[in-house]
């Protein structure tokens, strides 16, 4: 019994306003919406007398300890009780300043009298929260079985939760174990309460407990576990919607020693280290009131691309180089000729795009090393055109094979075009001609770092 009550007050008794040093504010209120069953078997017994007659006991004194919470407004809705045959739900008492007498008033009048309409009640309840974005909302469900609800509760949470206005939504189990033998954690953090004493203590336990926040302290470390000292960007993402909660950057001081990192212990997470490629943990979630460790080992090596030097009288383009994943089509990074970046280790494609493209397949690159690699320094070639030509392409020429390279510009008399060294082929054709024997072709060698004169003329 009393690790079920640790467990639960881990669960849902951490509701207070958590902010995170790196945002720009923190939310200003928690808001927390009752949903309570007052379906017609609340009147049976449990305990110490009908499961209604102790809710509202246990209830009456929780409005009583919240009552001085400014940082947390209450609202209340409830199922089964409108009439006999009907399956309707209601809010009972909105959100609004001082509303604790309006509660405690609506909980003294309920009669159980209706059907189980849990998933309606989940469903309408986005619509019970202020639109003002300025609050942790939270949902807790007072219920004793959903086995004869109506609706599936599970894709109703599904999407309450996905709807970004919740942050969690809790299910208090009271009656009969048996009662509970479905599974209801796809709709929230399910706790079965056994007896009344837990039933007070665990309500208590919410706002009591409401200013506790988790602290991560997360260490990103190389394959030997030292502090990496370069900052990297980190998103946590509420991993129910797949909206960014928190971002931060990873550093450490001259002690090295990492920050620490204050976030909502109700959420679980899935968190991104920008690495290249990124670095993802999935379905992280950090205890309150505890500095939670968060170690992270991250293999990385740097990737340079330079050309072979030669002195040219030209400026030689800072090319892109486009870096994928080997033997796929993922890419995962752009870097510009001459500039290092920092990869995970792992192999790796590149293709350069100078003219035409280079490519440098599985290039590997070795964690905690510098991987520096060259390429030629292109050529260049001047082409000279006469007037009366009209149209031309260039290819490029490896064992016998053509790859089209680029078209001649056909309003210009002389092209300055810089390609790597290789062997090429043009093909010209004049201006007035439809024949297929006047298209002329002219082969020439483009060397590093060196300019070859092409005149094109019949």
């Amino acid at each position: 019994m009393k690790r079920l009550f640790i467990g639960l007050i881990w669960l849902i008794g951490l509701i207070g306003p958590i902010g995170c040093s790196v945002q720009a504010q923190q939310p200003e209120k928690t808001r927390v919406l009752l949903i309570l069953d007052c379906s017609h078997s609340m009147w049976d017994r449990w305990q110490s007398d009908a499961k209604i007659k102790v809710t509202q006991q246990v209830l009456l004194k929780f409005m009583d300890s919240v009552a001085n919470q400014n940082n947390i407004d209450v609202a209340l809705r409830v199922f089964g009780h409108l009439n006999k045959n009907s399956y309707g739900t209601r809010l009972e008492v909105p959100f609004e300043d001082g509303n604790n007498y309006k509660i405690q008033s609506k909980i003294k009048t309920l009669v159980p009298n209706g059907a189980c309409t849990a998933a309606s009640a989940l469903s309408n309840s986005l619509n019970d929260f202020p639109n003002t974005g300025d609050s942790r909302n939270i949902i807790l469900i007072i219920t004793d079985g959903m086995d004869d609800c109506d609706g599936n509760i599970c894709d109703v949470a599904r999407q309450v939760q996905m709807s970004g206005v919740i942050v969690q939504t809790f299910i208090l189990g009271i009656g009969n174990k048996q009662d509970f033998q479905h599974n209801l954690d796809c709709a929230g953090k399910f706790t079965y309460v056994p007896n009344e004493e837990q039933y007070t203590e665990t309500l208590y336990n919410i706002f009591r407990m409401s200013e506790e926040e988790a602290q991560v302290v997360i260490s990103l470390n190389d394959e030997t576990d030292h502090l990496i000292e370069t900052e990297l960007p980190i998103a946590f993402y509420d991993r129910q919607t797949g909206v960014v909660k928190y971002t931060t950057l990873y550093s450490i001081d001259s002690r090295y020693t990492p920050d620490t990192l204050i976030i909502d212990p109700l959420v679980a997470y899935d968190i991104t280290v920008f690495t290249t490629p990124e670095t993802i943990l999935k379905n992280k979630q950090f205890k309150a009131g505890r500095v939670n460790r968060l170690n992270i080992t991250v293999e990385q090596g740097s990737l340079c691309l330079r050309t072979d030097g030669k002195r040219t009288n030209y400026q030689v383009p800072q090319y892109q180089i486009l870096v994928y994943r080997h033997g796929t089509n993922n890419l995962v990074n752009t870097q510009l000729l001459g500039e290092q970046h920092n990869y995970l280790s792992g192999s790796y494609d590149l293709e350069v795009l100078s003219t035409p493209t280079l490519r440098l397949d599985d290039v590997a690159i070795v964690s905690s090393s510098a991987t520096e690699l060259s390429i030629p320094t292109p050529g260049v070639a001047n082409i000279s055109k006469p007037k009366a030509i009209s149209s031309g392409a260039i290819f490029s020429m490896n064992e016998g094979v053509l790859e089209h390279v680029r078209d001649l510009d056909p309003n210009k008399i002389n092209e300055r075009i810089l390609l790597m060294p290789g062997q090429y082929q043009i093909a010209i054709k004049p201006q007035s001609s439809i024949n297929y024997k006047d298209v002329k072709t002219v082969r020439f060698e483009i060397a590093s770092g060196h300019m070859t004169n092409i005149n094109l003329s019949y």
